[in-house]
């Protein structure tokens, strides 16, 4: 049973170890020496994994569901430990808990971080914490197109239909869902950077804010966020591409391929672009009549804000906590929201509130006539039972799982709102928190390594689906 998984993880660790050859080259550029923390985790990572593929190399005709649950989790925590290194070796954080945190904020697309100085960090660092974006946003892609649907995750079976090779097949080789993943997402986050250079924004901070909007994961290149760069332009760019990402990467692919019927039946796009941009229509007007503001100006910054915090990005055009005691319940909430399944994003996400929304009108109808029969449905489709238990399953699970991270928080000496706020920003992989200490303009430095790293385990859960990480802990689950 290991064989393949060990195999599978030493070549992504393989291939995690050749991108430290960017940050590495940033060293050479700009220090002028081979002395660099990135080259010693480089040959590390490469010899491990090298290592790993070729004593596990063997012919993969098929892979089981344990061994499907054993590959992913491994790999997410073995590319957090060694992606870990060089934020230790350079110096930029103090411990491993530390260093443990930003790795996985970066790879679950959280953007919550534990610099208390970032513009103070060298550019490799810079660069390696949006590379660490760019890779989670791809992975988690990758995972929930080709692998959760037949895991059986939250409803994730309704999505099935596009990876499946029934007759309306999508497409029927993970090669080419992956290949064409790929394709889409470089081409966007190149988009967006160019985009972004052209608005007045520099080459290099260019690119790693379009890696960190299109993977819908947050990291700046500043202290104050997007505040820095004031430009309306620029936050036009990222909130556009931040709702590119938050969109299903097979949405794009079918365009391209010109299966535009299929594209228009992803109903979940319909569905979230009608909540973002009712949300928005809403406090903008509010914000115009409670604080007088011109509604242009209550436009730009309700849209960027919603934007981000709604499609878990995290990024910060200015602090929103100030525009009222109802801002803090609000952004929890529209948190827990998230974007579209096959996106980059994290939370809860549109499948599963729709299933929710469809289930919760059939108990409605059929509390008022209990002989007439009500199919849930999301668009055309109907729901299964199987589904929505599914569904209702991993809300609770999601719940549960923020309560007692929470609740450990609490243990440990924070007060109730901070670790209710550290904990749903964390497992929703929004990042930025409602406690202004963890806010847009915030971090989490001052957090004890305990709390840092079981707020770590919290950005895994949410961004592997919660029963991905929990289903190994189970007794039947190593049972032959």
């Amino acid at each position: 049973m290991w064989q393949p998984v060990l195999m599978i993880d030493g070549f992504v660790l393989f291939v995690l170890g050749l991108s430290m050859l960017i940050p590495f080259g940033f060293d050479l550029y700009d220090v002028r020496t081979v002395q660099s923390p990135f080259l010693i985790s480089m040959l590390i990572t490469l010899f491990t994994g090298l290592s790993l593929f070729l004593s596990n190399r063997m012919k993969i005709t098929s892979i089981t569901l344990r061994q499907g649950y054993l590959i992913t989790c491994l790999s997410w925590f073995s590319v957090a430990m060694f992606a870990a290194i060089p934020f230790i070796l350079s110096g930029a954080v103090p411990d491993w808990p530390s260093a443990i945190f930003e790795t996985v904020s970066g790879l679950s697309g959280a953007g919550s971080t534990v610099l208390a100085d970032v513009e103070a960090q060298s550019r490799s660092i810079l660069m390696w914490r949006s590379i660490l974006n760019g890779f989670g946003g791809i992975g988690i892609v990758i995972f929930a197109v080709a692998l959760l649907p037949f895991l059986g995750i939250g409803g994730m079976q309704m999505f099935q239909r596009e990876n499946s090779d029934s007759g309306d097949k999508f497409m029927p080789k993970f090669i080419d869902i992956a290949k064409w993943i790929i394709i889409v997402y470089l081409s966007l986050v190149l988009l967006c950077a160019i985009l972004l250079h052209l608005c007045g924004m520099g080459r290099f901070d260019a690119v790693n804010h379009a890696l960190a909007a299109v993977s819908t994961a947050g990291f700046s290149t500043k202290n104050t966020s997007i505040a820095f760069f004031d430009s309306a332009a620029i936050e036009a760019v990222l909130s556009l591409f931040m709702l590119l990402g938050a969109l299903p990467m097979t949405f794009y692919i079918v365009l391209l391929r010109n299966h535009e019927a299929d594209a228009v039946r992803f109903g979940q796009v319909k569905y979230f672009l009608k909540h973002v941009f009712f949300l928005i229509l809403f406090i903008s007007l509010w914000m115009c009549w409670k604080n007088d503001m011109h509604f242009l100006t209550a436009l730009r910054q309700s849209s960027f804000n919603i934007i981000s915090v709604i499609t878990t990005t995290g990024f910060g055009s200015t602090e929103f906590l100030d525009w009222g005691v109802w801002t803090g319940i609000f952004f929890t909430l529209l948190s827990l929201h998230g974007g579209c399944i096959g996106s980059t994003t994290g939370a809860i996400k549109v499948m599963r509130w729709q299933v929710l929304e469809s289930y919760f009108h059939k108990v409605m109808i059929s509390a008022i006539d209990t002989n007439r029969m009500v199919p849930v449905r999301i668009g055309e489709q109907s729901v299964s039972d199987k589904v929505i238990n599914s569904v209702l399953m991993y809300i609770l699970l999601f719940l549960l799982s923020t309560a007692v991270c929470a609740l450990i928080l609490n243990f440990m000496g924070y007060d109730f709102t901070l670790s209710i706020s550290a904990t749903v920003a964390s497992i929703t992989n929004t990042g930025p928190g409602v406690v202004k200490s963890i806010g847009a303009m915030g971090n989490y430095a001052f957090f004890s390594p305990a709390a840092k790293l079981v707020l770590s385990f919290a950005m895994l859960l949410g961004r592997l689906e919660i029963i991905t990480i929990l289903v190994i802990f189970t007794r039947s689950f190593w049972k032959r």
